[in-house]
């Protein structure tokens, strides 16, 4: 469905908009060109101003955006939030003044010109790359090449689930994607690329910028595939066209819409820096300003005579005229939702804000009674599972998934137990191979709304992920990554599978849960956690070995929500404190004991979360941690503990890299034992360093 009620009138390369199904006409004189060159103009001000920046891209894909967003995207500018919206993701972020001029010129209400002209600018909503949260209208944070497109495909993932859930008369919206040659060369645009083919995501359109140019200059110095041969490979629709023909690129688009069964990708063939008398088709013009001479020369092959960031009326006014078309389409959806059940409304719209039902913490509860009625020894991987079990059925809006690992990860369970494929929208996604598109798939099914989507690999493959975690963090998006297999515990597969630096690694990530449980009753307390926290992504470390149930008490409280809490108390004043995550919990214990057996009382504190347990009060901290030594027991890497124990000697950790062998094995030759954790606390309450 077009958004706007205009048809386009195009000649090859000049177009001007002729109303249809309105009074009153928006001007002839306005042509396709003039909107786009609003569009550049405005970029090439934004940049001069900022000093900074990339204009390239922006004056090169102009044409496209001008034909998008004036025939084809379903959006209201006064209503960014409208749930039914089409999505729009500028992959190519480094592109952003495009984005930003799009929303002034459309009519965002906190877009005004004082911020394009602060652009890149303390405290402005237009920084360097499009930042979701930040911006209205920024539907993903996009910047690093290929996760935009990869966030893309979990958009189109979660309008199909939620279509299917509710109806297409509530959901039935398309996600768009501008992207250039660096989002195809990077490895997640290929897996991102390759799974949306997979799945048939029929309503998701690439539009690649096909300017042939990167910043080392032509792409022909690294890129020389046929990259439509490799989309056509992928099963998807593709199309080749002038990028500064409109009619050409309007017709490319009803033709991707047309198909439906297929994503669709469209090679538009452009001119980065279009216009530009000296610079224009160059690496010169990717990320640095025109400079004021040619800036001004620029403007005038455009036939443009305004002053800087200004717009003449008649075309601003289109451009509003185009923003505000959307509003139409809104009221009518929002009479369909009004006309829908009361429950089926009441729903849709917890599931769209994020909300969890109000019997969501009873149920939790229900489900941890059921573990302290019947206590399991079993892997946290199993806890895990264990939990989801519950919480999946309580929770529609959970949508799991593993990267080939399922049986391993234990993501799978009774409630999400129906796949996601190219002929059936269910609960569960198979990502294959895919991390770091998995990853980026369930940041932009949790930024679309409607999901808390979580997916599962081993934790020495956060790495392949790390980057898409990064920017959940920095969105806020509320995506859990399940992390098994969690440390030289996984024995025999040895020190490729072995995560040691990895979990030092994700504690350093500001905005983000690195949770490693103990047990069952931990492992539900931190998804508890984890779903609670609506702005904040969650790391779940989970054990291969089995543990036993540390936790007995009823009290009715979430004891990981802190972060860290006393799970043994000495049994007079301490003269050493046990610090200890995950399965090293029980061999703190089994050491608390025997020092208590040679009169040296000993504390344990079990500490699943460094990041809640730094957000407590000081006093708090001080209660749990006591002041008599410190020793601190992790089957990783030692590093970052000494933020809690006074060297590295009191850690009884990983120096280097594991081995293959056996677990038990393992813990007994790399000295992570009930005897080293009890020799290193005496020799400290002895004061031996």
């Amino acid at each position: 469905m077009f958004i706007c009620d205009f048809v386009l009138l195009f000649c090859a390369r000049c177009a001007t908009i002729g109303s249809v199904k309105r009074e009153e006409d928006l001007s002839a004189a306005v042509s396709i060109r003039d909107l786009a060159n609003a569009i550049r103009v405005l970029s090439i001000d934004g940049v001069e101003a900022a000093k900074s920046g990339h204009p390239g891209m922006p004056m090169g894909m102009a044409d496209a955006a001008a034909v998008l967003f004036g025939s084809h995207l379903k959006f209201d500018a006064s209503e960014p939030g409208w749930p039914d919206r089409d999505r729009f993701v500028l992959s190519n972020g480094h592109g952003s003044m495009l984005l930003y001029s799009l929303l002034h010129l459309t009519g965002y209400e906190d877009m005004t010109v004082e911020e394009i002209r602060n652009f890149r600018q303390w405290g402005s909503k237009t920084p360097g790359h499009p930042e979701y949260g930040h911006t209205a209208g920024v539907e993903t944070t996009t910047g690093p090449l290929g996760q935009g497109i990869a966030s893309a495909v979990g958009m189109a993932i979660a309008e199909r689930r939620l279509a299917a859930e509710f109806g297409t008369a509530l959901v039935d919206h398309h996600t768009y994607v501008f992207c250039g040659d660096g989002c195809l060369m990077e490895g997640v645009g290929q897996e991102a690329a390759s799974l949306a083919g997979h799945l048939q995501l029929g309503k998701l359109i690439v539009l690649y910028d096909d300017n042939s140019i990167t910043i080392d200059g032509s792409t022909a110095i690294a890129f020389s595939e046929n990259v439509l041969a490799r989309f056509d490979a992928y099963g998807w629709h593709t199309q080749r066209v002038d990028g500064h023909n409109p009619q050409a690129i309007d017709v490319a688009i009803s033709n991707a819409k047309a198909d439906g069964s297929r994503p669709s990708l469209i090679a538009l063939k452009t001119v980065i820096g279009y216009g530009s008398p000296s610079k224009a088709g160059t690496s010169s013009v990717h990320g640095a300003p025109l400079g004021e001479s040619e800036a001004a020369a620029t403007k005038a092959v455009y036939g443009w005579t305004a002053d800087a960031f200004e717009v003449p009326t008649q075309i601003l006014g289109a451009w509003r005229e185009i923003g505000a078309k959307g509003a139409t389409a809104r009221g009518e959806w929002q009479a369909r939702l009004e006309a829908t059940g009361a429950d089926v409304k009441s729903e849709f719209q917890r599931r769209t804000a994020g909300s969890l039902p109000s019997h969501y913490a009873e149920a939790v509860n229900a489900a941890k009674t059921k573990l302290l009625d019947k206590p399991q020894s079993v892997a946290t991987r199993k806890a895990s599972q264990i939990a989801l079990e519950e919480l999946t059925e309580l929770l529609p809006e959970m949508i799991g998934g593993s990267a080939d690992l399922t049986h391993s990860n234990l993501t799978r369970v009774r409630a999400v137990d129906s796949d996601f494929t190219a002929v059936r929208s269910g609960r569960y996604v198979s990502y294959g191979v895919r991390e770091f598109a998995m990853a980026a798939a369930m940041n932009g099914m949790a930024v679309h709304g409607g999901f808390i989507p979580y997916g599962g690999t081993f934790l020495v493959f956060s790495d392949y992920c790390r980057n898409a975690i990064r920017v959940a963090a920095l969105m806020g998006a509320r995506s859990i990554f399940v992390m098994t297999h969690d440390s030289i515990g996984l024995g025999e597969d040895g020190p490729t599978h072995q995560p040691v630096e990895h979990l030092a690694s994700l504690r350093a990530m500001p905005n983000l849960h690195v949770f490693r449980p103990a047990d069952t009753i931990e492992t539900l307390e931190c998804w508890d956690i984890a779903i609670s926290s609506k702005n904040t992504p969650s790391v779940l470390a989970l054990s291969r070995q089995n543990v036993p149930q540390l936790r007995t008490e009823r009290d009715g409280s979430n004891r990981c929500a802190r972060g860290a809490y006393v799970l043994r108390e000495a049994s007079m004043q301490r003269a050493v404190t046990l610090i200890a995550t995950g399965t090293e919990v029980a061999l703190a214990i089994q050491a608390a004991e025997e020092l208590e057996a040679r009169n040296i009382p000993a504390a344990v504190v079990s500490m699943p979360s460094w990041d809640l347990f730094e957000k407590q009060t000081k006093d708090y901290r001080h209660a749990v941690l006591g002041d008599a030594p410190r020793i601190a027991v992790e089957a990783l890497s030692k590093f970052g503990w000494t933020r809690y124990v006074d060297s590295e000697d009191d850690v009884i950790g990983m120096s280097g890299f594991g081995a293959s062998a056996p677990a038990e094995t393992l813990y007994e030759k790399f000295g992570i034992t009930r005897e080293s954790i009890v020799a290193r606390a005496v020799a400290r309450v002895r004061g031996d360093r």
